[in-house]
């Protein structure tokens, strides 16, 4: 891979080439991506979504909105940190092409701050619980209609996937989606592969899966015109990573283990003495021990040493990447960044902490057996309705269904896959709190 390719400013949609040289520095393409993720419905709806405690009302705990702030923020120092490497050691990319090294932060920021854009209501376990619904639940009627891909994405309904739809789907009048430069969705694409086969190798990028077959054809156009290396061959498609990728992953695993330990401590679900003890070994280097000790309250103590530990696992993935970038250029780096740190066995043990005390907490647990049941019964009530509608056997009941639609979901898709992931989309796009709020509509008028 070329960094040339890599780096494209080109957007669906475009008849001519766009140059980095020809760029206004003061609306910078890749700048652009951020301003339209960030005004977006489905980025808005972040703030009402889990990110570890499901509908919590307490003011202190990350939701996807801030969270995707925070790896965005991350993701931003880790591209310019690189960025300024790849410069120096690839001057051409600056004296023939016009790059500069903050282009390489601002393309993993806005590809880090839409990472979640395509996550369900109510966390992972929404992913989840859409997939058993076609996999155990009534969904499961719609298998033999369906090809094995096709039905593979809807059994292991994929946030990622989903998240490519909403940067990239054309809708009637919406050509393209955001419209986002293919250097932006190419750092965004964490796993280039399709549903099947699935897992296929232990490598990272094969880990899950990045686009529904509705996409398949423009996520391979964007691969393509990014120069990824193709690593599947017959009918399957899937792609070595965008090297940019490895730094939004790792954001995305820098801020989940530090931040969601600090959450866990504040709720008091983590002893505050465990902050010091598994933060000790991350930030024994930078930390000031009397500007500790003068911190009065909990949250001021873990702040500063969340802080520091940030700033430790950032200069790391860093380096691990640049000492690496040779082989991730040649798709001959298999493993996340964060695997190959110096402080990986130090991550995990703050994660095994997260999973015991925040993760498998009654709270936590409660609110996702919750959501498996508002999704299920979303999906069975839409799914039902817009396929009587197309066979013609629609009730007025189910006509009344289709119309708390919102406007842009209020159209019949003409294949069964396609309404079926029309269905999956809108409710993957639902916050927890509205997710909550049609169910109970919809289960006051069955009572």
């Amino acid at each position: 891979m070329q960094w040339e390719q890599l780096l494209s400013l080109k957007r669906q949609g475009d008849t001519s080439k766009r140059l980095r040289k020809e760029q206004d520095e003061t609306r910078l393409g890749f700048e652009v991506d951020y301003d339209r993720i960030i005004f977006s419905a489905a980025f808005r709806s972040l703030q009402d979504k889990t990110q570890v405690i499901p509908l919590s009302k307490t003011d202190f705990v990350h939701n996807r909105l801030t969270h995707s702030l925070e790896v965005s923020v991350v993701g931003r120092s880790l591209g310019r940190l690189v960025g300024k490497q790849i410069i120096a050691k690839y001057p051409h990319l600056q004296e023939v092409h016009g790059y500069q090294a903050n282009d390489f932060g601002a393309i993993v920021a806005a590809a880090a701050l839409s990472h979640d854009i395509g996550n369900p209501p109510f966390g992972h376990s929404g992913e989840k619980a859409i997939g058993e619904y076609f996999k155990t639940g009534n969904g499961l009627q719609y298998k033999d209609q369906l090809t094995e891909k096709q039905w593979q994405d809807l059994i292991d309904f994929e946030g990622n996937a989903n998240g490519f739809s909403v940067l990239a789907s054309s809708r009637e009048g919406i050509e393209g989606g955001l419209r986002i430069s293919y250097a932006t969705l190419g750092a965004f694409m964490k796993y280039p592969k399709e549903s099947l086969p699935k897992k296929p190798t232990s490598k990272i990028c094969d880990k899950k899966y990045g686009f529904f077959q509705q996409d398949k054809a423009f996520f391979a156009e964007v691969a393509n015109e990014l120069g990824l290396i193709s690593n599947k061959s017959g009918n399957d498609i899937g792609f070595e990573r965008h090297p940019l990728a490895y730094l939004v992953e790792a954001a995305d695993d820098i801020c989940y283990t530090i931040i969601d330990f600090e959450d866990g401590i504040n709720l008091g679900l983590i002893p505050e003495e465990y902050a010091l003890e598994y933060l000790i070994k991350l930030v024994k280097n930078g930390i000031d021990t009397k500007k500790y000790n003068e911190l009065l309250t909990k949250e001021d103590r873990i702040s500063y040493l969340r802080a520091l530990a940030i700033g430790s696992l950032i200069s790391d993935a860093v380096s691990v990447f640049m000492e690496n970038e040779k082989a991730i250029l040649a798709g001959e780096f298999p493993y996340a960044l964060m695997d190959k740190s110096q402080y990986k066995a130090q991550m995990n043990d703050i994660i095994q902490i997260s999973i015991k005390n925040v993760y498998q907490s009654k709270e936590v647990i409660h609110k996702e057996v919750m959501g498996y049941k508002v999704i299920n019964t979303l999906l069975d009530c839409f799914c039902t309705a817009t396929n009587k509608k197309e066979n013609g056997s629609a009730s007025n009941y189910d006509e009344l269904l289709l119309k708390l639609l919102p406007e842009r979901f209020q159209f019949q898709k003409e294949n069964l896959y396609d309404r079926l992931l029309h269905i999956c989309h809108f409710v993957s796009l639902l916050t927890d709190g509205k997710a909550v709020e049609l169910y109970k509509t919809i289960q006051a008028n069955k009572s």
